[in-house]
């Protein structure tokens, strides 16, 4: 809230340099507001009496805007992605797919490891997991099973994550 937004009747304020100014009425932390060209700006609502500072409004919120724009590119953001298998792949497709899946967690990115089965497969589902774990088994160096191998309808599922570094 800020100005004429304001409705409590006495608050606690705040100089534009920081310093204490004391408890005084809305009205006249209003004027001493006016009189310096700022703004009365409401920063703890909830504080008994609530606390007002007399600053720049609009300097604030560009402040603000920016602070947020820069956490905003020093996030890094994961993606999750997918390698796909069958139950009846070969011992060479699967090295394939863990250097691809190697490949993916070396960038920082998590990975999911799916296993479609399809028609009949869907009776022998069990015989897949100890696939899963050599998948696993051969990425431990870097990485960790975020999520155990779980069946999901026609699907076998397990994510992977990178390691956290000491």
């Amino acid at each position: 809230m800020i100005n004429e937004q304001i409705r409590d009747r006495e608050i606690r304020l705040i100089g534009e340099n920081g310093e204490q100014l004391g408890i005084m009425p809305t009205f006249k932390a209003q004027q001493m507001a006016d009189s310096a060209g700022l703004d009365l700006v409401k920063i703890a609502p909830k504080a008994q009496p609530p606390v007002c500072k007399i600053i720049d409004y609009g300097k604030y919120r560009y402040e603000q805007a920016r602070k947020e724009k820069e956490a905003r590119k020093k996030q890094k953001i994961v993606e999750v992605k997918e390698v796909r298998m069958s139950p009846n792949i070969d011992e060479n497709d699967l090295n394939t797919k863990v250097a691809a899946a190697r490949k993916f967690i070396e960038k920082g990115n998590k990975v999911k490891v799916s296993i479609r089965f399809r028609g009949r497969e869907m009776a022998h589902t069990s015989a897949s997991r100890p696939m899963m774990d050599a998948f696993a088994t051969q990425l431990s160096d870097i990485a960790v099973v975020e999520k155990a191998p779980k069946m999901e309808g026609r699907f076998m599922t397990m994510f992977l994550a990178e390691k956290s570094r000491k």
